[in-house]
């Protein structure tokens, strides 16, 4: 028996213990999960190679969704990198996986750029998005589908992508048959029956603190009621005030973990980083909110409706030990869920601006300007609220904070979804400008992307065009404008811009987030932007 052949059967004949939930980090936001099954598009249908794999390798590292050190220790491609005016030739980016060997090894996969690819798509296929093996068909699933197309509109569907991650969580399993763990339960749904049962003891609960989750993310069953009074059994005897130390200790006991397995089970993962993530991926489907400044994860109240469809629809976690069924059953649609995930039609507007004044004093200027200089970096937030928020929804909101900073006087209203504390839970939806602004003299918007590809232009411009011919008819006594804020201005924007202002006479104000940084602190009003 080869090395390679031996060293699979052992990955294969590896027994399963209890470890804690892990959720991809590769594939942090929806958008990139999208991406990547984008790559996977062309080949829908045709049996899994690795030849295939190497086509799509090649496409995710065309698209920057993926990039190795090589890459930054050549010069050449390191400027194509960052320079979203470039682009890499196929043989360029033969030359890059040729020189990146990856020491990586997957069950069912040979070692290397194959092993690779299964690290990428493993997440998208446990939420049921596509599913892959050796020598059978690719298949994308109605909800691969859905999400791919709701990126791919001229503005993204929020609504739709939150609907399709919901779908999936709400039937995601800790134990799926595309992981070997012991724990057993359904961890959005154990979550959300853990918060009933606290409010059951405290109708003023704001949820389960975020030290609490860790408990959660190593929590061995479908237990809720366990679960709770363990939560309620260390508020009783630390409050929350409980050390780092004390819940990485439960968390190993949970784990029937010694000392042992210290290293595999870092305190930092546990405490932390998983944490991190549970939260990230818990808000993508819109149903929770983050109280008490970041510490607590509740349920938003403006969707207690489909929260109550949920809890009263899947009472009892599913297991799936079959790869195929489980994927049948996670991929399948809940109609009520993809046609009916809205929030309650009220009024969000004032709550929205309330919010906003809040936050705007909550956070300083300096605050706000080192969050949109990372952003402008691809740099990480390390503050407990906006590094929970997606990032392109983390924009329009860090955007709307320093403008109603800066221009106290004027009505700020940014479009983004908010949840019942006024925090966003994504972008603008389609057919409306992500911020509108309200000052004695002027009715601009400020629209905002990290998006910076030559695709910026066809994406934001035409649809910025639009908004301000619509604005001009409606304010037809006051100046309308648009900011246009992204990290890098595109040379077709430009060009865009430019062709907009000739053609049809409006002012489009392009700004790199540092240079808007940079302009905000000299403006004494909305209207000098203009000027």
């Amino acid at each position: 028996m080869t090395k390679e052949k031996n060293q699979e059967r052992k990955i294969s004949e590896r027994k399963a213990e209890r470890k804690p939930l892990s959720f991809s980090t590769t594939m942090r936001n929806p958008e990139r999960i999208a991406g990547f099954l984008n790559c996977v598009l062309p080949f829908e249908g045709q049996f899994l190679t690795n030849d295939i794999i190497n086509e799509i390798i090649i496409k995710v590292i065309s698209e920057k969704l993926y990039h190795t050190m090589y890459e930054f220790r050549v010069p050449k491609y390191k400027d194509i990198y960052v320079n979203p005016d470039l682009s890499f030739t196929r043989k360029q980016v033969e030359d890059i996986i040729k020189n990146s060997p990856q020491i990586h090894k997957e069950a069912g996969f040979d070692k290397g750029w194959s092993s690779r690819f299964d690290t990428w798509y493993e997440f998208p296929q446990e939420l049921g998005f596509i599913r892959y093996e050796i020598g059978k068909p690719i298949i994308i699933s109605q909800t691969g589908h859905m999400l791919i197309d709701a990126f791919n509109e001229a503005q993204p569907n929020n609504e739709k992508i939150q609907a399709v991650f919901l779908n999936a969580l709400i039937k995601y399993q800790t134990d799926n048959p595309f992981k070997k763990n012991l724990n057993s339960n359904c961890p959005l749904m154990l979550t959300l029956k853990t918060i009933q049962e606290l409010k059951k003891v405290d109708k003023n609960s704001a949820g389960i603190h975020r030290q609490e989750l860790s408990l959660i993310i190593c929590w061995p069953d479908y237990n809720y009621k366990q679960l709770t009074k363990k939560i309620i059994e260390l508020r009783k005897k630390y409050g929350y005030n409980i050390s780092n130390e004390i819940i990485y200790a439960e968390c190993m006991n949970l784990l029937e973990a010694g000392v042992d397995k210290e290293k595999q089970f870092k305190m930092s993962k546990i405490i932390s980083e998983a944490v991190d993530e549970f939260i990230r991926k818990m808000r993508i489907t819109g149903i929770f909110s983050l109280r008490g400044n970041g510490r607590f994860l509740d349920i938003n109240n403006f969707e207690k409706q489909i929260i109550s469809y949920i809890i009263n629809n899947y009472p009892t976690h599913q297991k799936f030990s079959d790869k195929e069924l489980y994927f049948n059953h996670i991929s399948n649609i809940d109609p009520k869920i993809i046609e009916n995930v809205k929030s309650i039609e009220i009024d969000k507007v004032e709550v929205k601006e309330q919010a906003l004044v809040k936050w705007a004093n909550y956070f300083s200027k300096k605050d706000i300007e080192k969050e949109l200089m990372l952003l402008s970096k691809s740099g990480k937030s390390s503050n407990e609220i906006l590094k929970v928020i997606d990032t392109p929804t983390r924009l329009e909101f860090l955007i709307s904070i320093s403008l109603k900073q800066h221009f106290c006087d004027a009505k700020i209203i940014p479009n983004y979804k908010i949840d019942d504390e006024g925090l966003p839970t994504s972008t603008a939806t389609g057919g409306k400008a992500d911020i509108e602004c309200f000052d004695k003299d002027c009715t601009p918007i400020v629209e905002v992307t990290l998006m910076t590809s030559k695709a910026q232009s066809i994406n934001e411009i035409p649809g910025i065009t639009r908004h301000l011919q619509e604005r001009q008819m409606k304010y037809k006594d006051s100046k309308v404008f648009s900011l246009f804020i992204a990290p890098h201005i595109h040379s077709e924007t430009m060009y865009m811009i430019e062709f907009s202002k000739f053609r049809s006479n409006i002012d489009i104000i392009p700004y790199t987030i540092i240079e808007y940084i940079k302009h905000l602190t000299i403006k004494k009003s909305l209207l000098s932007f203009l000027k």
